[in-house]
């Protein structure tokens, strides 16, 4: 299952500067996700982040992995932020950096499911540059209903 940026922005309530999934490439319910995010020097946070030598902050590839982490969910329980719901990413575990994501790369996103248990979900998440390891980490994310 394919999905663009049009239906990503259905998934996700987050918009310019931090939407930070561009494309969902593969999704089994319940199971994992890979996604991918086109970095480029257009980014806003480049201005600010080592401007000599740009790389794209740590805690900003945590979160794109965090953002494919709330898709699966959503899809999975099928909900949408339009119902009322959010995906908060409340923890991350394990978290190793392998090498920087600079402007050019395509920053590609997996999570895998770990386990579920009443709306508390945890992901094995790696994020990756031309299958090169940039950072993993163990996601902890929370489904709440929003007013």
């Amino acid at each position: 299952m394919v999905m663009d940026i049009n239906e990503i922005r259905d998934y996700l309530p987050h918009r310019y500067p931090f939407l930070l999934v561009d494309r969902v490439t593969e999704i089994t319910l319940g199971e994992s996700i890979v996604a991918y995010k086109n970095v480029s020097i257009n980014e806003p946070f480049f201005n600010g982040h080592f401007p000599h030598h740009p790389i794209m902050p740590g805690v900003l590839v945590i979160e794109a992995l965090a953002q494919a982490c709330g898709i699966l969910g959503f899809k999975t329980v099928n909900k949408l932020p339009a119902d009322g719901y959010v995906y908060y990413l409340v923890g991350s575990d394990n978290v190793r950096f392998k090498r920087p994501v600079m402007p050019g790369d395509r920053l590609q996103l997996r999570a895998d499911v770990i386990r579920e248990k009443r709306g508390i979900w945890k992901f094995a998440c790696k994020a990756s540059v031309d299958g090169e390891l940039a950072c993993e980490a163990e996601i902890i994310c929370a489904e709440r209903k929003v007013a």
